[in-house]
């Protein structure tokens, strides 16, 4: 038997990396290059990444059925080369900024100016807009990755290996971040942190040409032979039976509401959001583009079944968390510890963190196929007994403030933050593939794209509240104080007490509405 889909997994484990690169240049950059030179605060930080969070999920609704409609190989191309190009662009907002305010000759010039002044709060929110406007092109490219990626592993995996192909490629994502560290700041050191963004995006372009010459649909790929198209064709023997079972709607008042109304709901909710938490004219832009969604999309019946809203919940609970370690911890090790970023210790602590990521979550998905082959359980019920295995990794996060004060060092955060990512990425790896245990090939590019914008309105609220809250704690110093902690400290272990509980109140709201397997027809 050929082997060939392993060959397009690491194709895709690929990807995933380069993907997360070009989205940690602005974490790694921020504190010591981006946030002086634009006279940046936390909660301008917290702006841009919630706007990017918000962006990404609008986009995913787009980027599922984009790559079901487009195809997976155009589709990806597609997306890759535009957040590609987004990365790059980041480069140029230090000269455009230069470019749209009065008094500043430069570039150069930017951060020499007075802290405060009228031409300092002009500076900060020209390059806002402007980050945003490259985070928004960024996040457009980013929404396809995933889609096309669980589409690649329904096409070329049978059921029970499709965790494990997930959890291979979605290692990318702390392989990613666990280069980052070592390569972002030293370029922004050397080249300045505008080369860091060229560089690290111009990645994309050369995987590119593999993805362009080697993927094709199994059955018409010259690299797979009779057995391997066989292996992953074996879950067509499935009973017709259990292949045609229709879900039940969420609840009978649900089931009467036109499709339409349903997706409005959500929609509205959206907007509703992001009118208190985002700037007017970013609520403008929102306010268009969920227009377009509701009167044109197709795929709002959707909405109506269990499995839809059991994927919706998991990830919107969940992706906010790892985003939020993703963005902010460099600024955490940096600003509790004084370890930054361009700092020996600073790298070493993000590079000890995501290796354990990268370590731990490999064998998560590996774990539902010992249940499946020697256990007897279905794929569904193997995958959730994982699922809840993993949810109690990340109460180690719990930990990671109370130990790193009281012992005086920052391993301790990295080791248990690190314990903490390593459970997303391995629930992630499984909650991915429930899209394939549960839907249609057809549909789950769809459903996957529903999920991630779920997973982004969740990260959307995690980023603004953590940038408002830094801001604000920061300032208010020993007058906020929470469990023992005052000031910014109080801040951060707010935020890793609701990271540590999210994954058990995601799985108990998955397990009350898919309490067992159902595979449906869209």
């Amino acid at each position: 038997m050929s082997n060939w889909r392993w060959w397009l997994c690491s194709l895709l484990f690929v990807a995933t990396t380069v993907n997360y690169l070009d989205r940690q240049v602005l974490s790694l950059t921020y504190e010591e290059f981006i946030k002086p030179e634009f006279h940046w605060t936390d909660a301008n930080y917290g702006i841009i990444t919630s706007f990017f969070s918000i962006f990404y999920a609008i986009c995913c609704l787009f980027a599922g059925k984009f790559v079901d409609w487009m195809g997976t190989k155009r589709g990806y191309l597609i997306a890759i080369c535009v957040w590609s190009v987004g990365a790059c662009m980041h480069a140029g907002c230090g000269w455009a900024t230069a470019l749209f305010v009065d008094g500043v000759s430069n570039a150069a010039a930017l951060k020499a100016v007075e802290a405060g002044s009228k031409v300092a709060l002009a500076i900060s929110t020209t390059s806002v807009y402007l980050f945003l406007l490259c985070r928004g092109i960024l996040a457009l490219g980013e929404a396809g990755n995933f889609p096309a990626a669980i589409k690649v592993t329904a096409e070329y995996f049978p059921k029970k290996d499709r965790a494990f192909a997930t959890s291979i490629f979605n290692a990318g994502a702390s392989v990613g971040a666990l280069a980052a560290p070592l390569c972002i700041p030293p370029l922004a050191v050397k080249m300045g942190w505008e080369w860091a963004f060229i560089i690290i995006g111009g990645l994309g372009f050369i995987w590119m040409f593999f993805w362009a010459f080697m993927y094709d649909k199994p059955e018409k790929s010259k690299h797979v032979n009779a057995a391997e198209l066989a292996y992953i064709n074996q879950d067509e023997a499935e009973p017709k039976a259990v292949e045609r079972e229709t879900a039940a709607p969420v609840s009978k008042a649900f089931a009467m509401l036109p499709n339409s109304w349903v997706f409005i709901v959500v929609g509205i909710a959206v907007l509703m959001a992001s009118f208190f938490l985002i700037k007017p004219v970013v609520w403008n832009v929102l306010s268009f583009i969920l227009a377009i969604i509701i009167l044109n999309i197709p795929f709002v019946k959707c909405y109506k079944y269990r499995q839809t809203w059991s994927f919706f919940f998991g990830k919107f609970f969940t992706d906010g968390v790892w985003w939020f370690f993703l963005f902010w911890a460099p600024s955490y090790f940096s600003n509790q510890f004084k370890a930054p970023a361009t700092s020996s210790l600073g790298q070493a602590l993000i590079f000890t963190l995501y290796l354990i990521v990268t370590v731990v979550s490999i064998g998560g998905g590996y774990l539902p196929r010992i249940f499946v082959d020697k256990k007897g359980m279905n794929p569904y019920a193997g995958r959730m007994l994982a699922m809840l295995i993993f949810a109690f990794f990340p109460i180690a996060a719990l930990f990671a403030q109370p130990l790193g004060v009281h012992f005086n060092s920052p391993w301790w955060p990295a080791i248990l933050i690190g314990l903490a990512a390593a459970g997303h990425q391995a629930w992630s790896a499984n909650l991915f593939s429930t899209v394939g245990d549960m839907f249609p090939k057809a549909a789950i590019a769809t459903i996957t794209g529903i999920g991630a914008m779920a997973g982004g309105v969740g990260s959307m609220f995690i980023q603004r509240i953590a940038g408002n809250l830094f801001t604000y704690a920061e300032n208010a110093g020993d007058a906020f104080h929470f469990l023992g902690f005052t000031g910014k400290p109080a801040g951060y272990f707010i935020m890793f007490c609701f990271c540590g509980v999210a994954y058990l109140i995601a799985w108990s709201i998955m397990k009350t509405l898919v309490p067992k397997y159902k595979k449906i027809e869209i």
